[in-house]
């Protein structure tokens, strides 16, 4: 399974982004999906995640209540709305699945998208 990662960019704080994130080969549908994120010299934190049917959804604390993940699995997508962003948002955004529950901890994920960055100014 391949995934794809987009939407990144250069913002204000304040600002907002929608991350996208779309893979090739077997449906998103199977998939329980995680967003991840890395700052240089940090590790790999999870953000958010979605279950394979959108139904539950989980959030890291520091994001609780500014960000949304969301999936349309007729489209293949799985989407992540950042609002209110702040400057310890920047960071490498990457989206992963897995057909295992949904998990916190980025080697609970076998299946990666490769990173966009998403960068917010003060």
């Amino acid at each position: 399974v391949q995934l794809q990662a987009s939407g990144g960019g250069l913002v204000q704080a304040g600002d907002s982004l929608r991350l996208s994130c779309t893979t090739f080969g077997r449906p998103f549908s199977r998939y329980n999906v995680g967003w991840f994120r890395q700052a240089p010299g940090k590790e790999r934190e999870f953000v958010a995640g979605i279950t394979w049917s959108g139904y539950s959804t989980y959030y890291a604390d520091a994001v609780k209540g500014r960000f949304t993940i969301s999936r349309d699995n007729a489209e293949n997508m799985v989407y992540l709305r950042m609002n209110s962003l702040k400057p310890e948002d920047t960071a490498v955004y990457y989206c992963a699945a897995d057909e295992s529950p949904v998990g916190t901890s980025w080697h609970e994920y076998n299946y990666w998208g490769q990173g966009t960055q998403v960068t917010v100014s003060s």
